[in-house]
């Protein structure tokens, strides 16, 4: 992904789209289309849905990230584009780790697990060359921006 592309989708407008508008739409195309396409077409690089129990209402939720595929994994980051705040979803998967995830052509069961920061360390150059919007997202903030490993459930 070129700087341009960063540039463009860190944006304050971009950023207002995502989290008012796509952030809607895009876990309702992307699990609708069996993880094939979203609002900007087919996903540009590794993306999931995710879908989750909230931790205060007990209703469903769906949260459209990217992914970074790590040791047959997924791994998903709670940047909240460098909000100060953590998003909620962090909150809902720590409250309720047994979530479904759809990917790409697959769904699956899967229980996530915070990354320690020893281990967020050894793939945080991984999650940067994956998601590189992640160099602005950090400078964002000063929160420490968690991981998560999707881990799957037989079955």
């Amino acid at each position: 992904m070129n700087d341009k592309v960063v540039k463009i989708s860190t944006s304050p407008a971009f950023t207002w789209f995502v989290k008012n508008v796509a952030a809607k739409l895009d876990p309702l195309l992307f699990n609708a289309t069996n993880g094939r396409f979203t609002m900007f077409g087919p996903p540009a690089m590794p993306m999931v849905t995710l879908n989750t129990i909230g931790r205060r209402s007990g209703q469903p939720h769906a949260v459209h990230l990217a992914a970074v595929e790590h040791a047959g994994e997924f791994h998903v980051v709670a940047s909240a584009m460098g909000q100060q705040k953590h998003p909620a979803w962090r909150y809902n998967i720590e409250a309720h780790p047994e979530i479904r995830v759809q990917a790409t052509g697959e769904s699956f069961t899967a229980r996530a697990e915070v990354l320690s920061d020893e281990e967020k360390l050894r793939i945080w150059d991984d999650v940067r060359a994956a998601i590189p919007q992640m160099t602005v997202y950090e400078t964002r903030t000063d929160r420490n921006i968690r991981v998560f490993r999707l881990k799957r459930v037989a079955g």
